[in-house]
């Protein structure tokens, strides 16, 4: 840090400060509510919604800190020390470590803000060993991933180190599109019990899709009443994978009309191809990032992204250039669920139903009907339900 100014080393230092100090103070809340569990909360949707934008604001300003700490604190320190590690394995092994490490720094954090907070408020009822366990298998499993993006991203940097930014972007939507595949066939099973959906409902479920050619699609309940008691549904899966997934609290708590709508609201999704369009912006959205990141990282360290340092300062200008993208995904995100809601009105001509389910919705989920505007057009990903029941009652 001694080649640094005086303002970059107040600002590392700063970074540095908030970062310890909020997984202090949350590590002292977290025993404290193993000792003394806090009591419930009256289940009011301004003071949820509140708590969560207040956690999210300052979860990105961690976030940042964070990042910053590690690329120009710690990971040149990681980087001489991994130095008898053969070249290629360096930035695998550190990026390994590094997941697992900050997954135990923010452990009384996540406690707090995701395990407790569900609780009080009444939105879940699981333990906090089921928690735990759920947090362990992330863990492991996303420090998989990273290690083998991190070998086969690293090479790519040493030999193209130059044109690697222009191989990346290229690669991404093959990357992304696989990713599709591979998350609901093999990973979300690993926390939720999925089982074939059977029953009068599954046959209108199945004719609703064949409408829109997906009626060869696996259609499943899964229980995601062991981790929230919130509602969902979702259709993913691409090149023959395709599911339309029913979670048991929606099913046991929505009229069949409504869920007919949810699902119907979800294949809009498929059949507008949002999945594959998501995709390019999402690739569109990282190609400056990557490539300004990129070009600072050499210009400012001289060396290549493959080493452990430069390739931590490159993350965190990759962390900068997607928060400030947010805003810009979100639009897009609110824009195609407007877009499915009118798919779904189509498909049932039932927008009574609709508006309905999004009442329930409502009260299940323990959402507001209108949040700030601010935090909408920075943060949500979709339209507020007040926005979304007054539309329906309009059609």
């Amino acid at each position: 840090m001694s080649d640094r100014s005086p303002l970059a080393r107040f600002a590392l230092g700063a970074a540095a400060g908030l970062t310890i100090g909020y997984t202090a103070a949350r590590a002292f809340d977290a025993l404290a509510d193993r000792t003394n569990p806090a009591p419930p909360k009256e289940r009011d949707p301004k003071r949820y919604g509140q708590t969560r934008r207040l956690l999210m604001v300052i979860g990105l300003a961690r976030s940042a800190a964070t990042s910053a700490v590690w690329a120009f604190g710690l990971a040149d320190s990681f980087e001489r020390a991994l130095k008898p590690v053969p070249t290629p394995l360096r930035l695998p092994m550190f990026v390994g470590l590094l997941t697992v490490i900050e997954a135990a720094r923010e452990w009384p954090a996540d406690y707090i803000e995701e395990y407790q907070l569900e609780r009080i408020f009444g939105n879940s009822e699981r333990t906090v060993e089921a928690w735990s366990g759920d947090r362990i298998k992330a863990t492991l499993i996303g420090a998989g991933v990273a290690k083998i993006l991190a070998l086969v991203g690293g090479s790519l940097m040493r030999r193209a180190p130059k044109r690697w930014p222009w191989i990346a972007i290229a690669g991404m939507p093959g990357l992304l599109a696989f990713t599709n595949v591979v998350a609901p066939t093999f990973i979300m099973p690993l926390f939720n019990k999925y089982i074939p959906l059977e029953g009068p409902l599954e046959e209108k479920i199945r004719s609703l899709a064949a409408r829109y050619g997906v009626g060869g699609a696996t259609i499943l309940r899964f229980d995601m009443s062991r981790q929230t008691k919130k509602a969902n549904a979702f259709v993913t899966g691409v090149f023959g994978t395709e599911r339309i997934a029913l979670a048991d609290t929606l099913l046991d708590e929505f009229a069949e009309d409504e869920t007919l709508f949810v699902v119907a609201h979800e294949l809009g999704h498929y059949v507008k191809r949002d999945p594959w369009v998501a995709i390019a912006l999402g690739t569109g959205l990282l190609a400056l990032p990557l490539l300004l990141g990129n070009r600072i990282v050499r210009r400012t360290t001289g060396r290549d992204t493959g080493d452990i340092g430069p390739a931590m300062r490159l993350a965190f200008y990759l962390s900068i250039g997607q928060l400030a993208a947010m805003p810009i995904a979100n639009a897009f995100s609110r824009m195609i669920e407007r877009r499915a809601d009118r798919f779904a009105v189509t498909a049932t001509d039932d927008p009574a139903s609709g508006a309905r389910a999004f009442r329930r919705l409502r009260d299940q989920n323990l959402a507001e009907d209108e949040g700030p505007k601010w935090s909408e057009l920075l943060f949500s990903s979709h339209p507020s339900l007040g926005s979304r029941i007054a539309a329906l009652e309009r059609s």
